[in-house]
This record gives C-alpha cells, structure tokens and sequence, in this order.
C-alpha cells in the first residue's frame, strides 16, 4: 500500500528554494554548476550563496551569484555577514551587489571569528548585530528584499528562549522581509517557535529549512554544533547504512519528502533547501513533492 502522505498532491503548490556554497577548486567549480543545472528546471523562488565568517569566501561568494544572474533565471539571494569587517568594507559589497543586479541578500552576524562556541566580538568600526547590519543595507539599498535565520531550538548562544525571539523581533523592526530557519529534524520544534513567533506579532513569513541527509554521521555530528537535535526515531532510520549509500540516498528522499509533507499537512508551503551542493538528492525530494522541471530555468549560453 502507498504512502499516503506522498501519494496524494497537496492543496496548494510547494514552492522551494536552494542553497549553495560557494566553490574552493576548479572541480567543485564544476560539481556546483552541474547542480544549478539540475535544480534551476525546477522553479525555485531563489538560490542562494553562502558568505564565509569574516568575509572568507567574498570573491567566490561574487563570482558565483554573477553567474547565477548571467547563466539562469532564477533569481540569486547572496548572503552577507558582519563578521570582522568595518562598515565601510560591508557597504562596499553592498554597492558591488547592487550594481550586478542582486535585488536579494541573506543578511547574518556570521560565526565569531574564533569558530562556533567562542564569543563574538564586532569590529570596532562595524555593525554590531544582525538588526544593526540590517538597518546598514536599508538605508544604502532600501528596495532590497532582505532574508534573516531563525532559530526553532534556539540559538546557541542564546541565553533564554524569550531572547532568541526579542532578537528575531529587532531583526525584522530593522526591516527583515523573511526569516528562514535552521534546519531541524522534528516538526514540532518548527511549529511551536511559529506560533509563537506570531505571538509575539512576528508576521513576516518563518521559511523551514530542510537539509536531506546524504551523511547521517556527518550531518548529526553539524546539527550538535548547531544546536539542532536528532531524534531517535529520525536516527534508527539510517542504521547501519554507512556501508549502503544506495539504499541510505533512497531512505534520505523518503524522510525528507516525509517531513515536507507533515509540514504542509500544517499550513506551510515554502521551504527552503541546504543542498550540500549535491542535487540529485534535492531532486528527488523535490520530484517526490510533485515539482517538475521547465526547460526554460537554465539560459545555455553560448559560452557554458
């Protein structure tokens, strides 16, 4: 007997986004493009690319969300930190964005320069918060839609979860369009931190992030660093797939699609995807929720 959850369509279309990191050597160059290509057919709202902590990956960060924009129609959400940097130097990147036509920015503190778990310490001449770098771009960039992260098990470095929210609030007074979230295993962590979110008058849209677990060892030993717990139930699935990664790609779909579906089941349509860089997985959650490719998403041009 099917799975009911996947067998039928749901009410309304699912609409997803994708992120990427962006690429260390020519041959994850490469690895990264064959991946755009593969999810841009399906529509996504946008994609976006990752920022290294203290500006780390600035270039390539650049170089390939000006692909993005010359190669695809998808529109590209680039992210942007704070992190060891002076204001002068942010808003430069700010300008350098705008003037290559990026209407999108993922705006973030960053990691502290000392790697996650140390204490983080803004540049004495540069924005000293998530809210304060947001109202930076409002007031050089007003017409850029801006994206924030969210926390469903806080964050942590979170003292209280009554100060994680005050913070979201600051970030969406400063002028937040969409708050995604770090990525979790357990439904009910992403719809209680919703609910109360519009509690506390917090209406901009709260995005789930969903990350399909390609390594479970790999993605459990991150989602610690993260904050993010793993359930048991969510763990026994993949036991003792290490040496199986047929079978453990196929069950990652599964699970995915699975908690995509509980999600829409509760009212939620948009999602947004941590692709690892890896496409074929994200595509076929993403066949699995019903979406299907267009052939126009990917400009081939003369010189790809």
């Amino acid at each position: 007997m099917p799975n009911q959850r996947l067998s039928r369509a749901p009410r309304r279309p699912i609409r997803v986004s994708f992120e990427f990191f962006p690429p260390k050597t020519p041959e994850m160059e490469a690895s990264l493009w064959r991946s755009v290509e593969r999810l841009a057919p399906l529509g996504p709202n946008f994609m976006s690319v990752t920022y290294g902590a203290g500006g780390t990956t600035r270039e390539r960060t650049h170089a390939t969300v000006k692909r993005l924009l010359t190669e695809t129609d998808v529109p590209p959400a680039a992210h942007l930190t704070c992190v060891s940097a002076t204001k002068d130097e942010v808003d430069a990147v700010v300008d350098s964005y705008r003037e290559i036509g990026v209407k999108h920015i993922v705006a973030l503190r960053g990691d502290p320069a000392g790697g996650v778990g140390t204490k983080f310490e803004a540049h004495p001449d540069g924005y000293k918060s998530t809210a304060d770098l947001i109202s930076g771009i409002r007031r050089r960039a007003p017409e850029i839609e801006l994206s924030v992260s969210a926390y469903p098990e806080t964050h942590p470095e979170s003292p209280s979860v009554e100060a994680d929210f005050d913070v979201l609030k600051e970030k969406v007074d400063a002028g937040a369009n969409r708050a995604i979230t770090q990525f979790f295993f357990d439904n009910g962590h992403y719809l209680r931190y919703r609910d109360e979110a519009r509690k506390r008058g917090i209406h901009i849209p709260i995005v789930p992030g969903i990350v399909a677990v390609s390594n479970f060892r790999q993605t459990a030993s991150f989602a610690q660093r993260a904050g993010a717990s793993v359930p048991s139930w969510f763990a026994s699935r993949f036991e003792e797939l290490e040496n199986d990664p047929e079978t453990r790609q196929l069950i990652a779909a599964a699970v995915a699609a699975e908690q995509v579906l509980d999600l829409v089941d509760h009212g939620v349509y948009d999602f947004h995807f941590y692709t690892m860089n890896k496409a074929d997985l994200v595509y076929a959650v993403c066949y699995l929720l019903g979406l299907r490719p267009t052939p126009v998403a990917v400009k081939k041009a003369a010189a790809a």
